[in-house]
């Protein structure tokens, strides 16, 4: 963690993976702070703890890279080193907002896509061209790289860790009980109007919440708009300011998740979970779900289902 790190950008990891929570899972995350020279003063004047050492890098399964006081200073040569080597050796990187950089010195970035704060994402793309620079998005996986926006984003990834790691279940839990959305795409804009399901004043809520108690239908953009009372033009338009995404691509994303929970939580036949997820066929299923997730879905139903866990 380098000086002057913002304090939301700390905290987050903190409050996901520091508390102990056996009770959504067990075990949870064995959490270390490792400044890159203690004590370590965060933006504030706020000071982080130390509880390991830039070795125990050396040892973890997931490195989580805060943001840095300025982009346009040097990052501390032992923590790109540390991150670096922490790379080769297998371990799942992330680097939160502008932490970004610091990935970006120790080479991880090179050839891959990544993201920063939106302020960033011109600089960093100047400074490593060799860097493709998404700066429209949440967060950004590519080859166990990650990298997220600023702020608020930073929960998004920490969220898709743990559901990536203990199944969506787990991940919708620790969401309620942070009080916040259980889940946004990485593919979401940066600018998104609403970090949360838009209101009902905002015109779009009605038809959402018909989507999720209807899954089970074939419905078109056609069908939303109707439903909207406005034209299909005018429903893209507000998908996409209200979710940075288009009408199908939600949807498509809605049917998944109804797919994970209902193959976390119930032991019906992978045909079942296709038709009432609205996915159709257990052949539809398997590609989206491989195209999405990389693996079928009785992999992830042994990863994650009651009986795996």
């Amino acid at each position: 963690m380098p000086a002057g790190a913002p304090i939301f950008e700390v905290a987050v990891p903190c409050e996901v993976f520091g508390i102990d929570r056996p009770d959504i899972a067990d075990p949870w995350y064995r959490f270390t702070v490792c400044p890159s020279n203690p004590p370590t003063t965060l933006a504030a004047g706020f000071v982080a703890g130390q509880t390991g050492t830039m070795r125990d890098l050396a040892r973890a399964h997931t490195v989580i890279v805060p943001g840095c006081t300025s982009v346009h200073d040097h990052p501390p040569p032992a923590l790109v080193e540390a991150v670096a080597d922490a790379h080769a050796r297998g371990a799942r990187i992330v680097g939160i907002c502008s932490g970004a950089f610091v990935l970006a010195y120790a080479g991880l970035l090179d050839g891959r896509r990544a993201t920063t704060h939106w302020m960033h994402a011109e600089e960093l793309a100047r400074r490593f061209p060799s860097v493709t620079v998404d700066a429209s998005v949440l967060y950004v996986e590519d080859r166990g790289v990650f990298t997220s926006a600023g702020t608020a984003a930073a929960i998004d990834l920490c969220l898709e860790l743990v559901r990536q790691d203990h199944g969506t279940a787990a991940a919708n839990e620790l969401s309620r009980r942070m009080v916040t959305a259980p889940h946004r795409d990485g593919g979401q804009a940066q600018y998104v109007r609403w970090p949360v399901p838009p209101t009902a004043g905002d015109g779009l809520a009605p038809v959402m919440e018909w989507v999720q108690a209807n899954l089970h239908r074939h419905i078109t953009v056609e069908d939303l708009a109707q439903r909207s009372y406005v034209s299909r033009r005018t429903l893209i338009r507000r998908f996409q300011a209200a979710v940075g995404t288009a009408p199908q691509a939600w949807l498509l994303r809605q049917r998944l998740l109804a797919a994970q929970d209902l193959l976390e939580t119930t032991d019906l036949p992978v045909e079942q979970v296709a038709d009432r997820s609205g996915m159709g066929t257990a052949a539809n299923l398997r590609h989206h779900f491989n195209a999405q997730l990389g693996v079928s879905p009785l992999s992830y139903r042994r990863t994650f289902g009651a009986a795996g866990r």
